[in-house]
């Protein structure tokens, strides 16, 4: 399964995009401000230009497990009763650790992570919790045929 984050508005402190399923619009997305990393850039370069919970991660490949408890979330009465707590986590992810997939309505939730919802308010998105609930079925339902889970941040 290929996950795809198209990143389309850039703003001071925060980006929007959509989330799309194999090709096929999902859901829209929020992520911290969007400061050029990439993860063609060196480890020291991506430091350099980071700023700590507040900056999205690097565009790039990489590959999604559905088999970690989030230690933040992994105990939250709606993760534990969607998810067993083991949100979708993105892994090998240069200069950052913990990025999940998960609910939120504004960039001060995302903390790096990616937060699924829907971008009727501007610099945020709402129902997220709706749309983790139909998201994550779809991971789940591929990782259990044993199909391996990617997402290209672009």
């Amino acid at each position: 399964m290929m996950l795809t984050v198209e990143r389309r508005f850039k703003c001071n402190g925060y980006t929007t995009g959509r989330l799309l399923v194999d090709g096929v619009r999902f859901c829209d997305t929020l992520e911290d401000a969007d400061r050029g990393l990439t993860d063609d850039m060196t480890l020291d370069e991506i430091k350099a230009k980071k700023i700590k919970s507040v900056t999205a991660i690097p565009t790039g490949v990489y590959k999604v497990t559905l088999n970690v408890k989030s230690p933040r979330f992994g105990n939250k009465q709606f993760y534990h009763n969607v998810c067993r707590g083991k949100l979708p986590r993105l892994l090998d992810v240069k200069g950052f650790e913990g990025v999940l997939i998960h609910c939120g309505n504004t960039a001060k939730d995302t903390d790096g992570c990616i937060l699924v919802g829907e971008n009727k308010v501007k610099g945020q998105v709402v129902n997220s919790q709706a749309t983790f609930r139909r998201l994550y079925p779809v991971l789940r339902k591929a990782w259990d045929a044993g199909e391996a889970i990617t997402m290209e941040v672009r």
